[in-house]
């Protein structure tokens, strides 16, 4: 059976879905969603932590394979079978769960951020610094490497880290009424950093100030503003995902490390005391963001343990 960790050139053997893998699949979906919300988060990474990122681009990359033989090409019998790898036990109930956070646990999230902001940071920067593990294991996976080559590969992490805590160190601009195109733009932006580990689509929306009116229209269900966006989101989908698929094919590595890269730069994002992207030494009541920080960082590493341990023994998905 395939490793969580497997190229995505390669599709795992379909297998009858259950009632526990449907329902794990779907909390697997939520947690994306959930993170997704929290600007300096990547569901990319959450991703990784779970050990679906290479089955989730992999099944992108064969639906818009098919979706593009169908619309191009008039074939039903081409699409059905660029269809056919497509994991859809996995897909369908984990983009449901997916949507189904984003639906009913906006508010609620952006309420706790508002209110216990250098909690939430903490608990994020924990969940963070620890989801570092995960691309770092898989580099090494991704075969030996001599003297040269780590040096080199830890100067393209250290480079890559160096411009995401740079980009992140921008002020956010405001954005009160966004026109039409703002919208598309900011669902294919976001769509993008979601597929990459590493790289926040909400935070990327927070820059552009795009994120309190996307955050407003889930929350209010404003559907002409989040069609737009998700218009935007499909062709972002189409585009940027086909070629993440195509690296990780066979520049699997680099992908990798500009990925540790990313997550590493992005815990400037989460650094529990800041104002206007300046950053402040730890105040008094360090105490409580600490124990959030280290419980964060506990809850990324049971679900990385978890999931690294069929890996190791071979059991299903």
């Amino acid at each position: 059976m395939a490793s969580p960790h497997s190229s995505p050139a390669l599709s795992p053997p379909a297998q009858r879905p259950t009632i526990r893998s449907t329902v794990a699949h779907a909390a697997r979906g939520a947690l994306i969603g959930l993170v997704e919300l929290v600007p300096g988060v990547s569901g990319g990474t959450v991703a990784l932590v779970l050990g679906i990122f290479d089955r989730l681009i992999a099944s992108a990359n064969h639906f818009i394979s098919g979706i593009t033989h169908l619309v191009f090409k008039g074939s039903r019998t081409g699409a059905a079978r660029r269809f056919a790898p497509v994991e859809w036990a996995l897909v369908v109930p984990l983009v449901a769960g997916m949507f189904l956070a984003l639906a009913m646990l906006s508010g609620p999230l952006h309420s706790f951020v508002e209110n216990q902001a250098t909690i939430a940071s903490a608990l994020f920067f924990g969940m963070v610094a620890a989801s570092l593990l995960v691309p770092i294991s898989m580099v090494r996976q991704a075969g030996p490497a001599t003297t040269a080559g780590t040096a080199t590969g830890i100067a393209v992490v250290l480079l890559v880290a160096a411009a995401a805590f740079m980009l992140l160190g921008i002020p956010a601009l405001q954005i009160q009424d966004p026109p039409w195109w703002a919208l598309t733009l900011s669902g294919a932006i976001a769509v993008c950093a979601l597929a990459l580990p590493g790289l926040s689509g909400s935070f990327i929306l927070l820059t552009f100030g795009m994120y309190e009116p996307t955050l407003e229209a889930v929350s209010t269900r404003d559907y002409g503003y989040l069609a737009l966006f998700i218009t935007g989101a499909i062709l972002g989908l189409a585009s940027f995902v086909r070629l993440l698929g195509y690296l990780l094919r066979v520049r699997r590595r680099a992908v990798l490390l500009v990925a540790t890269g990313l997550i590493l730069g992005s815990l400037r994002a989460l650094w529990p005391w800041q104002q206007d992207a300046t950053l402040l030494p730890p105040d008094n009541a360090w105490l409580w963001p600490l124990a959030a920080c280290i419980a964060g960082a506990c809850v990324v590493l049971l679900l990385w343990w978890r999931q690294s341990r069929p890996a190791s023994v071979g059991s299903a998905h």
